[in-house]
């Protein structure tokens, strides 16, 4: 392949070559890691509100059982919402459940001044054209959301919050209860009534 490319490098100094190369093969290399992120129990453990040795002996094989019923059982239990998260992270896409998380803590404000604070950090956190988290809904949720935050209430995210359920729910949900973190997760808990 490098011989392909000698054309493009005559009149450049060698050195300058062989350097270019080693950075594009470094780069290649760094890339490859990223995508293989691991998916595994383990990886769930590290991000768990509690120890995670602790965390795992509470969890109990019929609650984790139950995060197969329904999407909001599973969002209803911290170590769910915890192993969502890993597996999110797998895929690069847990802004979804940042931005679901941050609307679920905007609806328990009740300070009229935070508020506004509050709805405008999300916004430009989640929902605006190029914010660093940026969620995937529709133009015209985004503009009703961006109408919603100019006056503020505690259901002003709450079209925009209803689409990342719903593609959370029919997209990422089903992938997760097939990956390995929950797989494994399962296992493990079944192990400890052996």
């Amino acid at each position: 392949m490098w011989k392909d490319l000698s054309d493009h490098t005559i009149g450049k100094d060698p050195q300058a070559v062989r350097t270019g190369q080693r950075q594009n093969r470094g780069m290649r290399t760094r890339l490859g890691c990223l995508s293989h992120k691991s998916d595994s129990c383990n990886d769930f453990t590290a991000i768990l509100p509690d120890k995670p040795n602790r965390a795992l002996k509470r969890l109990s094989t019929e609650e984790a059982t139950r995060w197969a019923d329904s999407f909001d059982s599973l969002l209803s239990h911290k170590y769910g919402v915890a192993a969502f998260r890993a597996f999110l992270k797998t895929e690069f896409s847990e802004e979804n459940l940042e931005f679901w998380l941050a609307c679920e803590e905007f609806k328990k404000t009740r300070s009229t001044t935070k508020l506004a604070s509050k709805a405008h950090r999300i916004f430009e956190e989640f929902i605006d054209v190029q914010a660093p988290r940026e969620v995937n809904i529709d133009f015209q949720t985004r503009e009703v959301t961006r109408n919603n935050v100019q006056e503020p209430s505690l259901s002003c995210f709450d079209q925009a919050q209803g689409k990342v359920h719903s593609l959370m729910e029919k997209d990422s949900y089903p992938r997760f209860l097939r990956s390995k973190i929950y797989t494994d997760l399962l296992t493990q808990t079944q192990r400890r009534l052996s």
